[in-house]
C-alpha cells in the first residue's frame, strides 16, 4: 500500500472547551475547560469542514463533546448533511442511553471510531463496562468502538481491573500514560506497567506520547486541530509552541500547509497521526521493524 492510500486525512476538533467532568490528572488545566462555540460559529466552522477536498475524519472532542447542548441538535446533524466526511467522537461516555442512541442512528454509514473514555474519578468500572458492551452492539460492524483510560499511577490495580472487565465483554481497551507538563509521568516501577501496555506497544495498542522527532509528518497538510475557539493548528505539540497555526474556521481561514515537514517536537501527545499514517516509517503497530532498534 503507498504512503499516499494509507493516510486518512483528519481533523480533530474540540467541539466545546466545557466539561462535566473535573478529572484531577486531566491533560488540560481548568481554566482552559471553560466555553463553548456559538451556533453561528459552529455554522462557520462545518462550512469551512465542508470545503476540504476529498473526505476527510472530523473527530469530535472536548472538553466533553455531548456537554454541548448543540452536539445532538446541529453539530452532528450538520455534519452528516452539508459535507461528505466520516465521523469520529471521543467522549467520556456519560451522555444517557437514549443521547447515544440518538447519536448512533444521527451517525449510521458515517461513524469510523467511538472511543469513549473511562474516568475512575467518576465512572463505576462494572457500570461503564456494561454500558459499553451494551453501547458496542448498537454500532454497525465497521465502526471501531474503544474503551480508553489514562494509567494513573497512584492507581495501577485499579487500572488494571478497568482493563480486565473492558476485554472480558469482548472490548477493546487502550491505555494512556499519565501526562504531566508536556512530557510523560516518570512511574516509579515502569516494569508494572507492562501488563497494561505491553513491552513494545504500537500506537493502535498504547499512547506512549513517544517523540517523532526528524520523520517526516504529514501534519499541516493532512491533519489539523481545531480548538474550541476556532483556532486551527498543526498538531497539538505545535499549538503548545504557538506554532503551526493555519487560521481560524470562525472566520471561515483554514489554510494547509503545501507540503509535509520533518518533525522539530520531542512529544507526541496523541495517536491520532500516528494511526492515521501522517509520520514516515510509523504503523499503527509500530515503527517499521527496519527502524525499530
Amino acid at each position: 500500500m503507498s504512503p499516499e492510500a494509507a493516510r486518512i486525512p483528519t481533523i480533530e476538533w474540540q467541539v466545546a472547551g466545557a466539561c462535566n467532568y473535573d478529572c484531577s490528572y486531566c491533560i488540560q488545566s481548568a481554566r482552559y475547560r471553560k466555553g463553548r462555540p456559538k451556533r453561528d460559529q459552529l455554522a462557520q466552522a462545518i462550512r469551512a469542514f465542508a470545503s476540504l477536498p476529498g473526505t476527510w475524519e472530523l473527530k469530535c472532542s472536548g472538553g466533553e463533546a455531548f456537554a454541548h447542548p448543540l452536539f445532538l441538535e446541529l453539530i452532528v446533524p450538520e455534519l452528516v448533511m452539508r459535507t461528505r466526511h466520516t465521523l469520529s467522537v471521543l467522549t467520556n461516555f456519560s451522555a444517557s442511553r437514549a443521547e447515544l442512541m440518538r447519536f448512533a442512528h444521527m451517525t449510521r454509514g458515517r461513524l469510523a471510531v467511538f472511543s469513549a473514555s473511562l474516568h475512575l474519578e467518576f465512572a463505576d468500572i462494572d457500570e461503564f463496562a456494561a454500558k459499553a458492551e451494551w453501547f458496542a452492539l448498537q454500532l454497525e460492524p465497521a465502526t471501531r468502538f474503544v474503551v480508553n483510560q489514562v494509567v494513573i499511577p497512584d492507581r495501577l490495580p485499579e487500572v488494571a481491573r478497568g482493563k480486565a472487565a473492558i476485554e472480558a465483554r469482548g472490548l477493546r481497551w487502550f491505555p494512556q500514560l499519565y501526562k504531566v507538563d508536556g512530557g510523560v509521568h516518570d512511574y516509579a516501577e515502569p516494569e508494572a506497567l507492562i501488563p497494561l501496555t505491553g513491552r513494545r506497544p504500537g500506537p493502535r495498542q498504547a499512547n506512549l506520547a513517544p517523540s517523532y522527532r526528524g520523520r517526516t509528518c504529514w501534519a499541516g497538510v493532512d491533519y489539523a486541530v481545531v480548538d474550541k475557539d476556532g483556532d486551527a493548528w498543526s498538531c497539538r505539540t505545535a499549538k503548545r509552541h504557538g506554532a503551526g497555526f493555519l487560521g481560524n474556521v470562525f472566520t471561515g481561514e483554514l489554510t494547509r500547509a503545501t507540503a509535509p515537514q520533518a518533525c522539530a517536537w520531542d512529544i507526541c501527545p496523541c495517536t491520532v497521526p500516528a494511526n492515521r499514517g501522517m509520520i514516515e516509517g510509523v504503523t499503527p503497530d509500530g515503527p517499521m521493524e527496519s527502524e525499530a532498534e
